[in-house]
């Protein structure tokens, strides 16, 4: 897998380099941190398309919530009053139970003034976003230590993993109306959630194909933590995972795809410099005093910006990124009705991940999709980023905690999967 990519003036070499040296190292680094390692979400939401029917073959299936103890005091909604100040004034004190309870604590902001509790309250962002958004004062909705839950091969197949790519690729993805290649929901299938038959994505305009490669990359991208992170035996209780080759051939040889394999794995590349873009243009928002990644402890909290703002450094540095201006770029008409239509193709994508049936892929699927979406939303609000103001929050542009961690998270997950690739690279070498 060499050379250029398709849409965007970026060779596959530069991007492993920059993301093995630069990147890699980093990203994994700010996982660990607390900000980042919680993560809300509800798995009980019913799938709104069909009734629930898939199943997983092996444990590892269950997600464990984290206890409400374990959350460091800071992340917890409504545990603590961030903006103590405001509270000692009585007018302001109702101010912010009003905001409380239209649900407006954001817990990127730590002490700051009533202001920017209000300012969130009054925002109605429902336009913006890419994804539907779990209500976190759902009683279902817990949280879950990413670490302790790790993306893997769950044994997760058949009609039920099958029927939700379908629906993606089918339904919401876009491709010429003349092709048509369905999942065979009865074919050989080995756990996760599986490809579709892909289509070609020529002769669509560049913003169709590009929506359609992030969906592909997104699946590549799955498919290969699959792999990487694959149950290869277990004894005495004890199970051993590791990366099955056999398993990443399968799924990407070009013979065993019938060429398919090496075009997928390409929009994995073409998903990460997406991601790695909106990463760059969102920068001024941390960079922002106003902007804490607030858990409750200082000391951890300053560090952990500090190595995200590197890691913007680092995006900036990238000198072949992809050119987002070049979408929606014809009449303004035009333009404004392919960009509302993109948003719902992809807003109906993360309600069909409720229709995952393995906890764990769909922890991970909702994850991903939501770190996308977020992507999409920051690409598409420059000049909102452009004007933030520096000590409030703005009225134009904001991030909730829940899309500030999918987004981290979602990236590291691409980065991960470069550099699996990579190894896969180096165990195919030694099996020849």
């Amino acid at each position: 897998l060499t050379g250029v990519l398709d849409d965007c003036l970026c060779d596959i070499e530069s991007i492993d380099d920059f993301n093995t040296f630069k990147i890699f190292p980093k990203i994994q680094k700010l996982q660990e941190r607390d900000y980042f390692r919680y993560y809300k979400v509800n798995l009980k939401r019913p799938c709104p398309f069909w009734a629930d029917d898939g199943h997983c073959s092996i444990k590892d299936c269950h997600v464990e919530p984290c206890p409400e103890s374990k959350i460091p005091v800071g992340i917890k909604a409504g545990s603590s009053n961030k903006y103590s100040k405001a509270a000692n004034h009585s007018k302001e004190f109702e101010d912010c139970e009003q905001a409380n309870k239209l649900g407006a604590v954001n817990s990127t902001l730590s002490n700051q003034s009533k202001e920017a509790f209000i300012d969130w309250a009054r925002y109605d962002d429902s336009q913006d976003h890419f994804c539907e958004l779990d209500d976190e004062r759902s009683p279902d909705a817990q949280y879950v230590d990413l670490l302790l839950n790790p993306e893997r091969y769950t044994g997760y197949k058949g009609p039920s993993a099958w029927r939700v790519w379908n629906s993606i690729y089918e339904e919401n993805c876009f491709k010429p109306r003349s092709v048509y290649r369905p999942l065979n929901p009865l074919a050989p299938s080995r756990g996760g959630l599986e490809f579709a038959g892909l289509f070609s994505s020529t002769g669509l305009c560049l913003e169709k194909r590009v929506f359609y490669k992030l969906i592909s990359g997104l699946h590549a991208s799955i498919n290969l933590h699959l792999c990487a992170n694959y149950l290869l035996e277990e004894t005495w209780g004890k199970p051993r995972w590791g990366p099955n080759v056999k398993e990443f051939t399968r799924r990407f040889d070009p013979i065993e795809t019938k060429g398919e394999g090496p075009r997928r794995l390409k929009n994995l590349y073409f998903l990460y410099l997406i991601e790695l873009r909106a990463l760059s243009k969102v920068a001024p928002y941390f960079e922002r005093s106003v902007v804490d990644l607030y858990t409750g402890n200082g000391h951890e909290d300053a560090e952990s910006k500090a190595l995200l703002l590197e890691i913007f450094r680092d995006t900036k540095s990238f000198h072949m990124h992809f050119d987002e201006k070049s979408m929606f770029a014809g009449d303004k008409k035009g333009a404004k009705s392919l960009k509302e239509e993109f948003r719902l193709h992809f807003k109906n994508i993360s309600r069909i991940m409720d229709c995952v049936g393995c906890d764990k892929c769909r922890l991970w699927g909702k994850l991903q999709t939501q770190g996308l979406g977020t992507a999409l939303k920051i690409l598409f609000s420059e000049k909102e980023i452009q004007n933030l103001p520096e000590n409030s929050p703005s009225k134009g542009f904001q991030l909730t905690r829940q899309e500030i961690v999918a987004l981290v998270n979602a990236f590291g997950r691409l980065s991960t999967s470069i550099k699996e690739l990579q190894n896969f690279k180096v165990l195919l070498q030694q099996t020849r």
